[in-house]
């Protein structure tokens, strides 16, 4: 009976996401039917003839810049599922403990230091996140008669933080030294934007997930058994400190891939897991996937459809409205667990 109560609310984020996927292509400030999207899909996929403007539209706006955001909302939701399940710790995600920021620091780098552009700037935060990551697990992993288990996890925070703000003081200099048109697209990217999003990132992104998501599967189990704490899981067999190195290992390639892609999109990684927890009762890696691709395209079909409306024209990236949510609800977490404490 647990597993069918888990298995309703997981079905119904699943339902959501579906629902939100169609209000994101149908509907906007360019509306579609059902009928002609479907023509649409068909004459693409079959060579017929097109819908004037509508195909494009569809094909080559709506529809990829969808699928991205859903992929990059599942890899962020993992990521930070991921760490939050793994460290016991709701603020272990790679918004908070510096991941997303080592991915800025490189990326605003390689945009004003290099003037790069395009496909140079997702590989530069690529290897970004992927390095700041080595240096947190690096400072952060015990010793042969060092901390264990919370204790670890606290010290991967705390390092995390304080690499997180070193980082955010190199991007702030970079920033005051660039001209005001690369500030410009800088500051684009490091809020998070979909404006990029194309057929090409989606299968790139496609590629990453399908070797990612196996390896979250494969690990899940042990994870699970992480959560009763170290010398448990040792005594049930699991091999903590390899099964730990993979799953940050791959946490840090969901979030890496997902920066890379679309920039720092704030706080999706953060948000769904404690979320997910909720509408499922218990931890579970399907709900944030689920609740960080939801949380992202309801953030972009804000941002590009509602808030134009109320800020007369103004098209918001994605990341702001993310970050809005982010930030009371880190406010709120914070409120509750000094309650539970109490």
């Amino acid at each position: 009976m647990p597993s069918r109560r888990a298995f309703t609310p997981t079905i119904f984020l699943a339902f959501g996401l579906v629902v939100m996927f169609a209000v994101y292509i149908l509907l906007g400030s360019y509306t579609v039917t059902i009928p002609d999207f479907f023509t649409i899909v068909i004459s693409h996929l079959t060579g017929g003839a097109k819908i004037p403007g509508a195909s494009f539209i569809v094909m080559e706006h709506k529809l990829p810049r969808a699928m991205v955001g859903v992929l990059i909302g599942v890899a962020f939701g993992l990521a930070g599922a991921l760490f939050q399940t793994m460290l016991r710790n709701p603020l272990a995600s790679p918004d908070i403990i510096g991941i997303s920021y080592g991915a800025s620091a490189a990326a605003v780098t390689a945009i004003v230091v290099f003037g790069a552009s395009g496909a140079v700037i997702s590989g530069a935060a690529f290897v970004g996140a992927l390095a700041v990551a080595a240096v947190i697990y690096a400072i952060s992993r015990p010793g042969s008669g060092g901390s264990r288990g919370n204790a670890a996890g606290n010290r991967l925070v705390l390092a995390g933080v304080g690499i997180a703000a070193a980082l955010h003081a190199v991007v702030n200099f970079l920033m005051t030294r660039a001209d005001i048109r690369t500030a410009s697209d800088a500051l684009v990217w490091l809020n998070g934007s979909l404006n990029t999003a194309n057929w090409e990132r989606t299968g790139i992104l496609l590629i990453a997930l399908l070797v990612l998501v196996p390896a979250v599967v494969v690990l899940a189990g042990p994870l699970r058994i992480l959560e009763l704490g170290d010398d448990t899981a040792a005594g049930l067999g699991v091999k903590v400190n390899s099964t730990r190195l993979g799953l940050v290992l791959t946490a840090v390639g969901l979030a890496a891939v997902a920066t890379a892609a679309a920039g720092p999109v704030a706080f999706v990684a953060f948000l769904a897991g404690p979320i997910a927890r909720r509408v499922v009762r218990k931890p579970s890696l399907p709900a944030s996937a689920l609740t960080g691709a939801l949380i992202v395209l309801a953030a972009d079909f804000f941002a590009s459809n509602i808030a134009p409306v109320m800020l007369d024209g103004t098209v918001l990236p994605v990341g702001v409205i993310t970050g809005a949510l982010g930030a009371p609800f880190l406010l709120w977490l914070l409120l509750t667990s000094n309650r539970k404490e109490a």
